[in-house]
């Protein structure tokens, strides 16, 4: 059966916590007949939305992992990938729009433009994802499609095109009026699967024609042939105000803005038909390979199936049955039985299973051809690994990974627990590269580090539930570090004398700030002053040293190395000399440069009750923070702030019982900021009491 790339979608759902989008997907696959049941996030029924497949995430109500399915509507093949809200698991959201060719960003009619809202938008920019926004929970109180609307321009720089008007708000929410067939749609039945189409009330006729008249100006400037029609007074189809508008998408110059209340079951089918209609099929966009032979040229990839094979491994799952990779196929056709190559690694794999997944059901498929998301079985490979069939040396880019900003102990109770914990690690670092794992040299620790409280408190869980794995955690520990405020010379001899040949090396030089990076290595020694084979080896001692400062034994950044003389011994000098000479005189010169601690600090906002803006204030003003804006829509404030993470443990415990436990918050990492010199103190007698336990 040939496939048409043409009917093909890939789309990704993504939006700021609790603005529906696991409801929203678990609309949409009702109605294209994919379930026979819906059921709701967090529902009475004990089932949970089809895509929190988590046990965890149906306790919870919230997504954690991004979820993989597909359905059909009007001949068309949709993938759609529901994403989590939480920033916490943000690499979900990221390595999602990697893969994707088009985006949803649903917006709550109520809340509007969150400040999650953007950080999806700014991962949308960052791999030029064409995307629409549907505007859900039309029937809350306090609904305003329109200041959402104009937030989007506002807050995000879109140019936001309505293509419907709501028929009545909050309680009164019938359904909405199509501003391109200029219809009034109502959604009847049970779980509003009868589509009526009525003509437009009198009472909105007016300001429906004003909205038509601006959609059809923002099509026209990207169709020729609206723009014909408009000049000759000719009738305006809707087929040629669709053109003009999917050309505009395309090109990320409009964005479509639809409406409705997923949790009613109004306007999903709409938006099915504006995803089909107005996005993008892999055929639309241009994707780019890096030839690793020709110094990294980028190459375009031709979405046809006959080509060499080029795909991506996005996401990996350890499941019941062995490792299931996640890929986008972006070139050619995967076949069982034929053999691609991990570009990373170089080894050769032969394709055994495929499948298809919806959730965490799946379907076994013969093939995945160019456009298409499937997953292989048993293959060896981490997040990010590019495919390709022997003979190519391609590379996708990979995707953005911020770095973790807090770390937790974790201790394991007994043996068992050891041997469990250890599994249930290295699977969680090999499926999320934001969360790292390593044992702590001199506390013998392990130390598990994330994006946040909530992360880790997952992470923690799933060892307990899925691996049996009884683990205590100690103290959440911040990701501080040093630096250095002032320049110090240094001139050091490391001189030793044994029986035989001894060591000897002097360096001299000196160490400065720099914005410019974590370190940078300057060799300025003119005449031989130490020999050009050990200068990698003074390099290697000055970094060895960047690992652990001597005073608070944080990573050390920001240091711009200079060496510009030094001295040699023709028998006693040798790299391991060298490397030793480089650490002494950082020790000698550190000390003397002023260091400083930096710490990590986090955009907090936090959304509540007008009444509540007061003690919002205090309460970030009292773990030192730096209030940046405040501002009133409707019934809520949104409070944002710059907190040193430090700060925010257990703050969310704090913050319901100071707003009746109406308040929320959601924090991402923002900057690295020096620490005040009482705090300074106190992190350092830390520091000092850790060294003495270790000893």
């Amino acid at each position: 059966m040939k496939k048409d790339l043409a009917k093909v979608r890939n789309i990704g759902i993504s939006a700021h916590i609790d603005s529906g989008k696991t409801t929203l997907t678990e609309r949409i696959l009702f109605y294209t007949k994919r379930i026979h049941a819906i059921h709701e996030v967090k529902g009475k029924d004990g089932v949970g939305a089809t895509m929190d497949s988590m046990e965890l995430e149906r306790e919870r109500g919230i997504t954690i992992a991004s979820a993989a399915t597909y359905c059909e509507w009007n001949g068309h093949e949709i993938n759609i990938i529901d994403t989590p809200g939480h920033v916490d698991f943000t690499i979900e959201v990221e390595r999602s729009l990697r893969v994707l060719d088009g985006a949803i960003l649903v917006l709550c009619s109520v809340g509007g433009v969150q400040s999650q809202s953007i950080t999806v938008d700014q991962q949308m920019k960052r791999y030029r994802v064409p995307c629409m926004a549907f505007i859900n929970k039309c029937d809350r109180s306090g609904a305003n499609p329109k200041r959402v609307v104009e937030q989007l321009r506002s807050k995000l720089g879109h140019n936001a095109v309505l293509l419907q008007a709501p028929i009545g708000l909050e309680s009164n929410f019938a359904g909405v009026i199509d501003l391109i067939e200029m219809r009034a749609v109502y959604f009847d039945g049970p779980h509003g699967e009868e589509l009526r189409h009525e003509d437009i009330p009198d009472g909105l006729l007016a300001e429906v024609l004003r909205l038509r008249e601006e959609l059809i100006d923002q099509a026209s400037l990207y169709s020729d042939a609206l723009t014909e029609a408009i000049l000759a007074e000719k009738e305006i189809t809707p087929d040629l105000i669709v053109a003009g508008l999917r050309n505009g998408v395309l090109k990320r110059r409009i964005t479509p803005v639809l409406m409705g209340s997923a949790y009613k079951n109004k306007g999903v089918q709409k938006l099915l038909d504006a995803v089909t209609s107005l996005l993008p099929c892999p055929a639309d966009v241009e994707n780019t390979a890096l030839k690793l032979d020709e110094n990294e040229a980028p190459i375009i990839l031709k979405s046809t199936p006959s080509e060499p094979v080029v795909a991506l491994a996005f996401k990996l799952e350890d499941g019941p049955f062995g490792q299931l990779t996640y890929i986008r196929v972006y070139q050619g056709t995967i076949a069982k039985g034929t053999t691609i190559v991990n570009v990373r690694s170089g080894r050769k794999i032969k394709v055994g299973r495929l499948a298809r997944m919806h959730a965490d059901q799946m379907e076994d498929i013969d093939a995945i051809s160019a456009g298409y998301i499937g997953a292989l079985f048993g293959v060896e490979c981490a997040s990010g690994d590019t495919f390709v069939s022997p003979g190519l040396n391609l590379a996708m880019t990979s995707m953005y990974v911020p770095a973790p900003v807090i770390s937790l102990a974790v201790v394991p109770k007994d043996n068992k627990a050891q041997i469990n914990m250890s599994k249930a690690l290295s699977r969680f670092t090999k499926e999320d590269p934001t969360f790292k794992c390593h044992v702590d040299r001199e506390t013998n620790e392990t130390i598990i580090a994330g994006m946040g409280e909530l992360h880790l408190d997952v992470y923690v869980e799933r060892m307990r539930r899925e691996y049996g794995a009884e683990v205590a955690t100690g103290n959440p520990r911040v990701a501080y570090r040093e630096t250095i405020t002032q320049r110090a010379d240094f001139n050091y001899i490391h001189k030793k004398q044994t029986g035989g040949a001894g060591q000897y090396g002097r360096i001299a030089g000196y160490i400065e700030p720099t914005s410019e990076g974590d370190f940078i290595f300057e060799n300025e020694i003119v005449g031989g002053a130490i020999p050009t084979q050990y200068i990698p080896a003074c390099e290697k001692g000055f970094r060895q040293s960047l690992e652990k400062g001597p005073k608070f034994e944080f990573p050390i950044t920001g240091i711009k190395v200079v060496i510009n003389d030094g001295a040699y011994h023709a028998v006693d000098s040798s790299d391991m000399a060298f490397q030793a000479a480089a650490r002494g005189a950082f020790r000698e010169a550190y000390q003397r440069a002023r260091p400083v601690v930096h710490e990590p600090i986090m955009k907090v906002v936090v959304e509540a009750p007008t009444e509540f803006q007061g003690p919002v204030m205090a309460l970030l003003n009292q773990r030192r923070g730096m209030i940046v804006g405040a501002q009133d829509e409707g019934r809520m404030c949104f409070v944002e702030a710059q907190v040193p993470l430090a700060e925010m443990f257990g703050f969310s415990t704090v913050l319901r019982s100071a707003t009746q436990g109406k308040g929320q918050f959601t924090m991402e990492f923002s900057l690295y900021r020096q620490v005040p010199n009482s705090i300074a103190e106190k992190i350092a007698e830390e520091a000092a009491a850790r060294k003495r336990n270790a000893a």
